[in-house]
């Protein structure tokens, strides 16, 4: 007996997965790390990201931090470009940089997920609150992977 294909989960839908996958986590600063997927998302939707690059945007941490497993996103009813753009931005583990890049190239809307994360990772006022040799570290790692996926300064 063949499976109905389910119609893909909502933006609300998304959202709501993503929220409680990563609920009780928080970012480098302390903050509530949905506040990050929030605002990736908006980053997205603001640089005329379409529904699938939205829902990756709010998803595109989860599997990399542990907080849904790959076996999840291959099961769930995203369509394959969302899923294909979350895994291009999951960073694997002794990646370097030069491939993880290459990969978000190759995969179309990753590119502009990853942007946005990038922006809301180099907000000043998010590293303000880190020490010096923290906020000098993430900096610089930021502004390498915009070099490398042709973003500029």
């Amino acid at each position: 007996m063949t499976e109905t294909p389910r119609p893909p989960l909502t933006p609300d839908r998304v959202e709501a997965i993503a929220r409680a996958a990563h609920a009780g986590q928080t970012d480098k600063a302390g903050r509530p790390y949905a506040e990050h997927l929030r605002a990736v998302a908006e980053g997205v939707r603001e640089r005329g990201g379409d529904e699938e690059q939205i829902a990756a945007a709010w998803l595109h941490d989860a599997v990399e931090d542990g907080r849904l497993t790959r076996q999840w996103l291959h099961e769930a009813a995203l369509t394959r470009r969302t899923k294909d753009i979350v895994l291009a931005v999951t960073k694997r583990s002794g990646e370097p940089p030069e491939s993880y890049a290459a990969r978000i190239l190759a995969t179309p809307g990753a590119a502009l997920v990853k942007e946005a994360d990038l922006a809301h990772n180099a907000d000043p006022a998010r590293l303000a609150v880190l020490d010096e040799a923290t906020r000098t570290r993430l900096t610089e790692k930021y502004a390498r992977m915009r070099a490398l996926l042709g973003l500029g300064g």
